[in-house]
């Protein structure tokens, strides 16, 4: 059975979930309903990895299955730590447009796995930053959130700023891993740790935007208020790494373009 064929009934399932647990949200606990959502997710996933014979980690659809899979879960974690309900709706929200975004993009999803992606960095390359983009995705919706605060003059926007500083923490952790992983992984594959490569290049902007971030939060050079401008703006670097290799004309010679 190929659970390709099941898309649409999945995401169905999986919506249905999540926006019950949005609707109980107003009154009541809410994450059963929406830990089922992304319970969902998971078994897609593990049905999807049995039908392609590999790990779905390859295309662009595939990394943003686990994102739609890992971003709601951080949104849950902080929700109970620091009770911010917001961000866990902003997370599923966002999960939800990934899913969506798969459904019409039926092309997606490839059986095939190139020769330089196997390699025993391949998954751990791939699972790092899958994570280190959901936890950098959760300070830009951070920053969405904070922005709305500054505009409405409503709510603590300095603890909020705190909240992205968790993430950005985590999310450059996370990324860190895999720049070093996929040097190793380059070694192994074309003879180079780092040959400049479009993919390489704006991986390495990225993890340099988001260390000026923090380095500047360290030494207290930025206002709070102003945090959140700059974490829309360092995912939008982010994203042109995920997103651009693969879509924007000038960044085809790149090989990492299996997509």
């Amino acid at each position: 059975m190929n659970p390709l064929e099941y898309y649409h009934l999945f995401v169905i399932a999986t919506f249905t979930f999540w926006i019950l647990g949005i609707f109980l949200s107003i009154k009541k606990n809410w994450f059963w309903a929406s830990l089922l959502g992304s319970f969902v997710v998971v078994v897609f996933l593990g049905a999807l990895w049995i039908s392609l014979g590999r790990p779905p980690l390859k295309t662009l659809g595939e990394t943003r299955l686990w994102y739609a899979c890992i971003l709601p879960l951080c949104g849950f974690l902080v929700e109970l730590r620091w009770k911010y309900k917001w961000l866990t709706i902003y997370c599923v929200c966002m999960a939800m447009l990934f899913l969506v975004i798969n459904l019409f993009s039926p092309e997606a999803f490839d059986k095939t796995l190139a020769p330089a992606l196997q390699s025993i960095w391949f998954i751990p390359h791939v699972i790092v930053y899958v994570l280190g983009y959901a936890l950098l995705g959760g300070s830009f919706l951070v920053g969405l959130h904070g922005l709305y605060q500054n505009l409405v003059k409503k709510g603590d926007f300095v603890r909020t700023a705190e909240i992205g500083d968790h993430f950005v923490w985590l999310g450059l952790i996370f990324i860190s891993a895999g720049l070093v992983f996929g040097g190793l992984w380059a070694k192994e594959a074309w003879g180079h740790y780092w040959t400049w490569d479009p993919k390489e290049t704006w991986a390495l902007i990225s993890w340099l935007v988001y260390l000026i971030y923090l380095h500047l939060t360290y030494h207290r050079k930025i206002e709070p208020r102003y945090k959140f401008v700059v974490l829309l703006v360092a995912f939008s670097v982010l994203l042109i790494c995920w997103f651009g290799i693969s879509y924007v004309s000038a960044f085809k010679p790149s090989i990492h373009a299996y997509n």
